[in-house]
């Protein structure tokens, strides 16, 4: 074998044939983002995230009870109210004045719940909240080119494990903070000091949303488990952009955006809505990332023993990409298997 073939095989391996998205060619990480940029077009994923954001909006209130419900139990009213306040502060200034009236309102209304009433106040908050998370599985449903094939009971559990999951998230959060305003008690008071705890925050939130997003790429679509390696990309572009874009987005609020002019009184549910739409773009965006990485090789992305393409029981992980090529413009002539 000559050289210039050697090298032409290696260029290929590297292209079509990486074991990670890291070991993949600039030349395949081209196609990747090539691809993702037309699919998050023709999969509408503006539409998407929109449909993703009502239901999350619709479902803030129930969760936030269950977030109360749950951390009332370790702590009380006011600690709950200070520690959500406290870990509201990286959001936009209208949206996180917002959550803390609705904070103030579920916990004066959820004040008189004890024992086995604050049981069924808990699962009627989770049952009610799960249509976001409906909505966010329907939703990578779409980003990962499959259709639901779990049954009804089942899609609804993994919803109500999803709301779960974010209460237990948000109650470990709430008592992180409060950890660490009692480490804050024994620092010594300087900038230095003030900026190394805000960098650690944010480090920390970057590490919660990038393993949130990552368990729900893995778990969310109706489709063979993806491994680990194959939803880190689009896990880690999602906790980066979403934390700056959570940042920038409260900067220009504060400083350029006159919502209230346009809107009135409408105008701090409408920041929250175009928040939450941002959010579940990039989400929904990451998604469509994953899908393109896993797309773009012929080894097995999917959890468990090797198999051969159309065995892998994943759509992107049966299929092997033709370059730059959309779903719609494929051709199994053209070197994709579909």
């Amino acid at each position: 074998m000559s050289a210039a073939a050697s090298a032409e095989d290696h260029a290929q391996d590297t292209r079509h044939a990486a074991p990670a998205p890291w070991a993949m060619s600039l030349a395949g990480w081209k196609d990747v983002l090539v691809r993702t940029a037309k699919e998050t077009s023709s999969d509408n994923v503006g539409l998407v995230a929109a449909g993703v954001s009502f239901y999350s909006f619709l479902a803030l209130l129930p969760l936030l009870g269950a977030i109360v419900l749950s951390y009332g139990i370790l702590a009380d009213p006011q600690t709950v109210l200070d520690n959500m306040n406290a870990m509201t502060k990286v959001m936009p200034q209208d949206i996180a004045k917002l959550i803390g009236e609705q904070l103030m309102y579920v916990v004066q209304s959820s004040s008189g719940k004890k024992g086995f009433g604050v049981l069924i106040a808990l699962a009627l908050a989770l049952f009610s909240a799960r249509n976001g998370a409906s909505a966010i599985v329907t939703a990578l449903n779409i980003a990962y080119e499959e259709e639901e094939a779990r049954g009804f009971i089942k899609v609804n559990l993994l919803a109500l494990a999803i709301t779960a999951a974010a209460v237990v998230v948000a109650v470990l959060a709430l008592l992180a903070v409060a950890l660490m305003t009692r480490v804050e008690t024994f620092l010594p008071t300087s900038p230095l000091v003030s900026f190394a705890l805000q960098v650690v925050s944010y480090l920390v939130l970057v590490g919660v949303a990038a393993g949130a997003a990552a368990l729900l790429y893995r778990f969310g679509p109706s489709r063979e488990k993806a491994r680990w390696t194959w939803l880190s990309a689009g896990s880690l572009l999602f906790a980066l952009a979403w934390v700056g874009l959570t940042v920038g987005f409260g900067t220009y609020v504060a400083n350029f955006g006159n919502y209230s002019a346009t809107y009135g009184s409408l105008a701090t549910v409408v920041i929250l809505l175009t928040w939450l739409y941002l959010s579940s773009y990039l989400l929904v965006f990451g998604a469509e990332l994953n899908c393109e990485l896993e797309h773009q090789t012929r080894r097995d992305t999917t959890s468990g023993p090797e198999l051969p393409l159309g065995q892998r029981g994943a759509w992107s992980a049966d299929h092997v990409a033709s370059g730059t090529d959309t779903k719609a413009q494929r051709n199994p002539d053209a070197g994709d298997t579909a």
